[in-house]
């Protein structure tokens, strides 16, 4: 038996980055702590699978890590605010109309189209599928959408690379598409990229289509585009394991699955609220200590 002193310690250990013990990793393991608690002398020996039972009551994992980033945007919560309201059906501060439509939009670029050397086997009784490791390269393409964040509905098409051209293409083939043809006014949600950024591809959307409004989410915030959710399925169900030997077979496949995916498709359960919003920022701004993020309206 262990003292309760002893446990409580190394589970501070395994909460400090070991540099602070002057040990030379970026992360601890079960092994490493308790290799660490006898050097330092808690205890006399200590197993692999103590420490893990020890860390497993408290759910601490000390090897697994996540990346994240501060926001840099200094109108954050005001961008951010204004995307949640749009899913809200919301737009400065007064509700949409039947006739009003909010888009999400982004790429999907550098899509490797790949065929396999030797053809692949299907499942079997006790085997997974199993797909050729060696593969020959035939150039990639690009995959840009717009999701209809309410209707739950995925337009898109596939050219040779992303750019200004190909992202306008797109908005000109779901603004001369129903319902968007004839709307109110249909909103734009999109990231940064150098497709559509600053207030060059605002003008540009307005000049073409005075219905359509761009509306850009905060620096580093794509994940509070709803695409995104959508583009994981797409990567996962199309694109992975890539057994394709042109272009025009994966464009096939990628439309083919836009319009399957439709039939079923729900609008996203998006619980990111202005709420959060501001609970987020208010946590950042006890982290880095420094000025504060104004909240969301």
């Amino acid at each position: 038996m262990f003292a309760a002193a002893v446990v409580a310690e190394v589970k501070a250990m395994a909460c400090e980055p070991p540099e602070d013990r002057e040990v030379p990793q970026s992360r601890w393991s079960a092994a490493d702590l308790a290799a660490q608690a006898k050097a330092e002398g808690l205890v006399e020996a200590v197993s692999r699978s103590t420490v893990q039972r020890w860390l497993d009551a408290d759910a601490i994992r000390p090897w697994r890590y996540r990346s994240w980033i501060f926001p840099r945007d200094p109108d954050f919560a005001a961008k951010a605010g204004r995307v949640l309201d749009l899913y809200q059906r919301i737009w400065d501060g007064a509700e949409l109309e039947d006739d009003e439509y909010v888009l999400s939009t982004d790429e999907k670029s550098q899509l490797q189209i790949l065929s396999r050397r030797h053809p692949g086997l299907p499942p079997a009784p006790g085997r997974p599928g199993r797909v050729e490791f060696e593969y020959e390269r035939h150039g990639t393409v690009a995959y840009l959408a717009a999701y209809d964040v309410h209707r739950a509905h995925l337009m898109g098409r596939v050219e040779p690379t992303t750019g200004i051209a190909p992202f306008t293409a797109l908005v000109n083939q779901v603004m001369t598409a129903e319902p968007y043809a004839s709307a109110r006014r249909v909103y734009w949600i999109a990231d940064n990229g150098s497709s559509h950024r600053g207030q060059a591809s605002i003008d540009r959307m307005a000049a073409a289509w005075p219905d359509a409004v761009l509306v850009h989410l905060p620096v580093h915030a794509s994940w509070l585009n709803q695409v995104e959710v959508a583009f994981p399925v797409i990567q996962r169900k199309v694109i992975k394991p890539t057994d394709i030997g042109d272009s025009g077979a994966l464009a096939a496949r990628l439309l083919a699955f836009q319009d399957r995916y439709n039939t079923t498709a729900r609008p996203f359960d998006w619980k990111f609220t202005r709420a959060k919003l501001n609970d987020l920022c208010r946590r950042i701004d006890a982290r880095r200590g420094g000025a504060a993020i104004p909240a969301a309206a």
